[in-house]
Formats: C-alpha cells, sequence, structure tokens
C-alpha cells in the first residue's frame, strides 16, 4: 500500500522520543508525529497519550524528497473534536480575535470591533513614532 497525502490511515506506534512518536504505517514505512501534532492543547509527555504497540489513526500531512513521512493524530480527529478545541481557543489564527479576545468580543458589533482596533493602531503607532523620535529618526 503506498502513503498518500492527505489519507487517513491506521498505523502502529513503534517507538516514543520526546519530541514526537514513531508510527508504522505499512510493514515497510514510518513516518513521524511531531509532539505539537499528538493531542488537541498542550502535550507535555507523549507518553501520557500513547505507549508503544497502541493502534493509532493518523492523517498523512507530507512526504518529502528524502521519504520522511509527517503524520499527525490531530488532524485525523473528526471534525466536532477539531472545531470544539477551535471554540475554546477563541477560534485560533482562522477567525476571531488573534488577542484572544474572541469570547468578550464575540457580542460586540463590526462597528465597536473596528473603532477599538483603530484605537489600538493609532495607540501602536503613537508608540512607535515616540521610540523613533527618541531615537532621533
Amino acid at each position: 500500500m503506498a502513503v498518500q497525502v492527505g489519507s487517513i490511515i491506521e498505523g502502529k506506534v513503534t517507538a516514543i522520543k520526546p519530541f514526537g512518536m514513531f508510527v508504522a504505517v505499512s510493514e515497510t514505512e514510518q513516518g513521524l508525529v511531531h509532539i505539537s501534532q499528538v493531542a488537541n492543547g498542550f502535550v507535555k509527555d507523549i507518553n501520557d497519550h500513547f505507549s508503544v504497540g497502541d493502534q493509532v489513526k493518523v492523517k498523512v500531512l507530507s512526504i518529502d524528497d528524502a521519504g520522511k513521512i509527517s503524520l499527525s493524530v490531530r488532524a485525523a480527529l473528526p471534525a466536532p473534536e477539531r472545531s470544539e478545541r477551535d471554540e475554546r481557543r477563541g477560534g485560533g489564527h482562522r477567525g476571531g480575535d488573534r488577542g484572544g479576545n474572541a469570547r468578550r468580543d464575540s457580542s460586540a458589533s463590526f462597528e465597536d470591533k473596528l473603532k477599538r482596533w483603530l484605537k489600538h493602531s493609532e495607540e501602536n503607532l503613537a508608540t512607535i513614532n515616540k521610540k523613533n523620535a527618541k531615537r532621533g529618526y
């Protein structure tokens, strides 16, 4: 079976290292699940989530020119589990407020959000101009 980018497959955990875990995706191929792709949320120790020999569903993220396979457990999760995580984090970088204020702003109108953003931008610009004036620019 040839492993293809984008496919979700079952594999077997063959080794766990501090930076990630290796998963056999066929009899002859294995890939790496980086620690950031092991589970939703922060993972301090992969051993808290998986053990060598566990069967795991993974999504093939990429295969480089050298044949190294990059895998993700997170990306293989059903869509509702991923969207719940995004809601808990305030939408992440796909929407919402990157400053982590998505919950507070969720009921604010677009105009209110725009006014707040403009005010913040003007304050940042004023700070930059003051620093540049001190430096003699």
